[in-house]
């Protein structure tokens, strides 16, 4: 493999800094760049003595001045209690990121590669979602500058390659899971291992009959390598995403049991436009990637409520420092 020069932007956030470690582990240089409203240094402090990488701090609705050979493009909150927090820019982020980081792919001839999302399929009237599916979104809902962001940047990633040939390239990422998620991430996953391993009630949301399909971090990272690979002609999109669909109910019990949790469920009302369904068909990514999970839930929700466990322990353990 040819050593490159890789810049990630949002690299500092849950996905950006496995994919920081997986291509340092490769022997590639590796910018990471984010502003850190989601993402966080404590995240990447592993890698920082690494003489291959860089940390910058920068937000993506400015424009990019780098050298580089390939771009992964991921600067945008992904949680609805984050990107809702402040909707106007989180819609910048996904339109002038998209611009941004395509201007420097198209001025260096470099490939860039869009990570964008299953909520691009809204609630869908289809399942599970193949890449021909144009989706059911709410233009004006209060998920809507996330899904309505990531549809058009997705546009202006096809646009550039069409108009200006830019070797671009557009994943949709369902849901994913592990380590270096964020305690206040506001997710199902995150919320249910934090909830339980705290002694909380479970928060379900609706009754509980809703899916979803979880995607272990450590596959998905090797998904966005692999599509990066493809030729030019490769340009998607293309799910990642696991196909092994399960309940919320079915969730919480997993956690409740991994844990070893008392926690009680709970239900409230399910939020506005919240998707019913999510499940990924990959059978496009079976064949143009030869990619398709690994890990396990069961697995993979052991690793992450390890990684909790570690980090509630370190926080009472600050806390009873403090006082």
């Amino acid at each position: 493999m040819c050593n490159k020069r890789i810049l990630v932007t949002g690299g500092a956030g849950f996905i950006g800094a496995h994919l920081c470690a997986k291509l340092l582990q490769q022997g590639h240089e590796v910018i990471c760049l984010d502003n850190y409203f989601t993402g966080a240094k404590a995240n990447v402090s592993s890698l920082l003595n690494n003489s291959r990488f860089e940390l910058v701090r920068h937000d993506v609705t400015l424009p990019l001045h780098f050298e580089v050979d390939e771009i992964y493009n991921l600067a945008c909150p992904a949680s609805p209690v984050h990107y809702q927090y402040n909707p106007a820019k989180t819609t910048q982020t996904s339109v002038l990121g998209a611009i941004h980081v395509l201007e420097l792919a198209r001025f260096l001839k470099a490939k860039v590669l869009q990570a964008s999302t299953s909520e691009v399929y809204g609630d869908p009237a289809i399942h599970p979602q193949d890449e021909s599916y144009w989706g059911n979104v709410n233009p004006i809902g209060p998920r809507s500058c996330y899904d309505e962001g990531k549809r058009c940047a997705e546009t202006l990633f096809f646009d550039y390659h069409r108009q200006y040939g830019v070797n671009s390239k557009v994943i949709r990422i369902f849901n994913t899971y592990g380590p270096l998620m964020n305690l206040a991430d506001g997710r199902v996953v995150s919320n249910f291992i934090v909830q339980a391993l705290q002694g909380q009630d479970i928060t379900i949301y609706g009754n509980g009959t809703q899916t979803r399909s979880f995607c272990y971090v450590d596959d998905l990272v090797e998904g966005m390598i692999r599509m990066m690979a493809t030729e030019s002609g490769c340009s998607g999109p293309v799910n990642l995403g696991n196909p092994c669909e399960l309940t919320m109910l079915k969730l919480a019990e997993n956690v409740l049991r991994l844990t070893g949790s008392k926690s009680k469920l709970v239900f409230k009302s399910l939020p506005q436009d919240d998707p019913r369904q999510r499940h990924p068909n990959i059978e496009l990514a079976k064949s143009k990637l030869a990619w398709e999970p690994k890990v396990a839930l069961e697995e993979g929700l052991q690793k992450t409520i390890a990684y909790f466990r570690k980090v509630l322990a370190f926080r009472s353990f600050r806390e009873e420092r403090l006082f």
